[in-house]
């Protein structure tokens, strides 16, 4: 009889001691699943970095919500002869690229500030101030071959992969995905965050292809001496040059793959430019610049020159953001960047109308434009 009651004591201790090893082992089971989840959502979020490749569909749409944007912020030239003529010009480069079957689309931004913007998809912006500042043809052709590169390259998207620039979760739809792409991708542009190396690729390929298509490979360079010219008294990097390398860099560079490439094509075409492009440089010191705040950038009728006066012009019409790319938050990327200023051309005032100047080219004019792309 003792002898079964100590074996039944044995067999309660055991029972006794089981207990915490058994809640013990479910602490530990949970804490497995957790780490299980955990790893889980890494390896989903990880993914969702290496999906951001867009197909060309993707990209167009990524770009149609950048140029919104950008049209609201400076506005758009209404003149149908001068959209019809940089079309002309771009769709002439955007062909002989490697991207051809793209639905480029070439929009004249209504600012006197110098610069130029690529979104993707074929979306190529050159500003009133660019125009006005370029002397032929060919100078037009290296820069939009410069911006067109930009695209081909796929140069913003890649930036932001590379870089993780965007803040992804693993709950995000594909479309929230979409949209906060657009949003870095416009932040890119009008912050001029390319890098050095992306920068100079597109200066390569830019004149290469516009070599391919006729024009001077030359142009770039002469148009990066005389804006170099213009800024020397801005003590900040301007415009074109927020994130270019150094001038004298670039203009070597140019210089040096124009050599070693053989690149040979001879037309500046500065007659036909002067006759359809007449705007005025405007002095970098009288540029009229957006005023600080979301307030003004919202839609004040008062602007601030470069040198700090104050000049009266249209609103900007801010507020129609969100009936065209639905993305208010853009205005507080324009307030944070305006009130640094030091940056004439990217703050410069533009225009009220960002509607679209729809314009076509058919294969007729195109091959009729060709003829006149003599040296």
């Amino acid at each position: 009889m003792k002898r079964i009651l100590r074996v039944a004591v044995v067999a309660m201790c055991a029972l006794t001691a089981a207990a915490p090893a058994s809640a013990q082992l479910g602490k530990l089971g949970k804490a497995l699943g957790k780490a299980d989840d955990a790893a889980a959502k890494a390896q989903k979020l990880k993914a969702m970095y290496d999906s951001l490749v867009f197909t060309d569909a993707e990209e167009q749409q990524l770009g149609q919500q950048v140029s919104d944007k950008l049209r609201v912020r400076y506005g758009v030239v209404q003149d149908k002869a001068v959209h019809k003529y940089v079309t002309l010009v771009g769709t002439v480069l955007a062909q002989a690229s490697s991207r051809p079957n793209l639905p480029w689309k070439f929009i004249v931004l209504d600012t006197d500030g110098v610069n130029a913007y690529a979104a993707p998809g074929g979306f190529i912006h050159i500003t009133r101030g660019a125009l006005s500042l370029l002397q032929s043809e060919s100078e037009l052709a290296d820069v939009l071959g410069h911006e067109i590169a930009h695209v081909t390259e796929k140069h913003t998207i890649k930036a932001i992969q590379q870089g993780k620039l965007v803040a992804l979760t693993a709950e995000m739809t594909r479309n929230q995905i979409m949209s906060a792409v657009a949003d870095k991708s416009y932040e890119i542009l009008f912050e001029g965050a390319y890098d050095r190396g992306q920068e100079l690729d597109a200066d390569e390929k830019g004149v290469a292809l516009a070599n391919k298509a006729g024009y001077a490979p030359g142009g770039l360079g002469a148009f990066l001496a005389r804006l170099d010219e213009r800024n020397k008294n801005n003590p900040d990097r301007n415009g074109l040059f927020a994130s270019h390398p150094a001038t004298k860099e670039r203009i070597e560079k140019l210089a040096n793959e124009i050599r070693t490439q053989k690149l040979s094509s001879t037309a500046i075409v500065a007659g036909r430019y002067k006759a359809s492009i007449t705007y005025k440089p405007v002095p970098v010191t009288e540029i009229s610049q957006i005023t600080a705040g979301a307030s003004g950038l919202a839609g004040s009728s008062s602007s601030t020159k470069a040198g700090g006066t104050k000049s009266s012009g249209s609103k900007l019409g801010l507020g129609k953001l969100s009936a065209l790319g639905g993305e208010k938050k853009s205005t507080a990327t324009i307030a944070s960047a305006g009130a640094r200023g030091g940056v004439p051309d990217r703050d410069a005032k533009g225009g009220s109308n960002p509607a679209i100047v729809g314009v076509t080219v058919t294969a007729a004019e195109i091959a009729e434009f060709k003829k006149g792309i003599v040296g």
